[in-house]
């Protein structure tokens, strides 16, 4: 087929296409049922126009016409519908969604943070001078402290738990924003954190001071390294929509996946708003280990029975319905 024949062809409906793009302008329910029917069609027809294009004149600037206009159209019919119930509703439903729906970069996320900080804490168990020379001196406390009180009173907990707040807020922020590095400085974020914890457990427990570590850092950290584990996620996901597109440009990839990606970090800030309290005013009011674990895991057990119940659950569900 020559290019001309193949204008010829298909220009009236990639006209009718872009018109019915403009008519709803970006609102589908702008369109009457007949036009959202009409809508599908015409999109499922420019999709199959953009395959061969790509094929026969990649270099041609139709095709790139060809690409702008499934891509907006892509945009339109697979519109979320707006849910009215608003931050409630996201924060009980969509946000678990869109964890689970990335949960291979989830595993990869894990096995970044897990993997460096067992080698950190080996290392650090064998050569623990090393590791003490290597960790900033506000982790020199592991190998020394005998007990986890600060002693900072009501106002000083209160003011220790902004700061760790915010600290986890930017590390968590820095994990996703590094997505566009094709995801190289998400698993850098990743891998140094993981190393850094590791290396301080392992010279806590070389020092003998393992049960002090657990009672800093259990109560807090098991839901902290989980809200960092799904910040990772959504920046690895940032990365893989710019290394495999797709049928999208690269672009357009990036842009959808980074919209979902900050969606995620808001989701995932109240919990780390609560980490940070649990930090200030359980992990450093001198309890023991036993008392801590006891607050850390159920934590961290509510985040990941929210996530398997309503994020994956659906997912099973939609598997199963499928494969009948």
């Amino acid at each position: 087929m020559k290019l001309t024949e193949f204008e010829e062809t298909g220009q009236a409906r990639w006209d009718e296409l872009s018109a019915l793009v403009a008519r709803a302008g970006g609102r589908p329910e702008r369109l009457t049922g007949e036009e959202i029917l009409r809508l599908g069609t015409l999109y499922r027809e420019a999709t199959a126009d953009l395959a061969l294009a790509r094929r026969r004149f990649p270099a041609d600037p139709l095709t790139e016409r060809l690409e702008r206009l499934v891509t907006r159209a892509a945009a339109l019919v697979y519109e979320r519908p707006r849910d009215r119930r608003g931050v409630v509703a996201f924060l009980a439903d969509d946000y678990w969604r869109l964890v689970a729906a990335r949960r291979w970069e989830l595993l990869w996320a894990a096995a970044l943070l897990l993997v460096p900080a067992a080698l950190g804490a080996a290392w650090a168990l064998a050569r623990p001078e090393a590791a003490s020379a290597f960790l900033p001196p506000e982790f020199q406390w592991v190998a020394s402290a005998e007990t986890t009180a600060q002693g900072l009173g009501t106002v000083g907990l209160a003011g220790f738990s902004a700061f760790v707040f915010t600290n986890n807020i930017r590390v968590a922020l820095l994990s996703f924003a590094l997505g566009v590095t094709f995801g190289v400085g998400t698993a850098w974020v990743v891998l140094q954190n993981g190393f850094v914890i590791g290396a301080v457990v392992g010279l806590g427990v070389a020092a003998g001071n393992g049960g002090l570590v657990a009672a800093a850092t259990v109560a807090h950290g098991l839901l902290e390294l989980t809200c960092l584990v799904v910040a990772a996620a959504a920046g690895l996901a940032v990365g893989r929509a710019m290394l495999r597109p797709g049928t999208r440009t690269r672009r357009a990839a990036m842009a959808a996946e980074a919209r979902d990606a900050f969606l995620i970090a808001a989701g995932t800030a109240p919990w780390l708003v609560l980490a940070a309290f649990v930090e200030a005013y359980v992990s450093r009011t001198g309890l023991e280990w036993p008392a801590t674990v006891a607050v850390g895991v159920p934590l961290a057990g509510v985040y990941w029975a929210a996530l398997a119940t309503l994020g994956f659950g659906p997912q099973r569900r939609a598997r199963r319905l499928a494969r009948r």
